[in-house]
């Protein structure tokens, strides 16, 4: 019968990676203490190491300038003030 495969938390593999990184303990004595095997802890060192430099990076996204056109929107304003007005006075002789 096989064992169910075990998923560890990022919290968990950063807390071993950082750990093995320090080289305060052997590789054998983190597999025992933290009960993973050692090329797993290896695997999470290297990518530690590797991918250290998106730990530090701003994830916020500059939001892009927007061209606009300003006499497009002033055309509209004006051809839209005009039909209000026009609606204005055909709505008066109604009432």
């Amino acid at each position: 019968m096989s064992k169910k495969r075990v998923r560890y938390s990022p919290s968990f593999k950063a807390k071993v990676a950082l750990t093995a990184f320090k080289q305060e303990l052997t590789l054998s004595q983190l597999s025992s203490h933290f009960q993973v095997h050692p090329q797993v802890i290896t695997k999470w060192k290297s990518h530690l190491v590797t991918h250290r430099e998106q730990l530090f990076q701003d994830g916020r996204q500059k939001k892009p300038v927007v061209e606009t056109d300003i006499e497009g929107l002033y055309s509209k304003i004006g051809r839209l003030e005009m039909e209000n007005d026009f609606l204005k006075k055909k709505s008066a002789e109604f009432l």
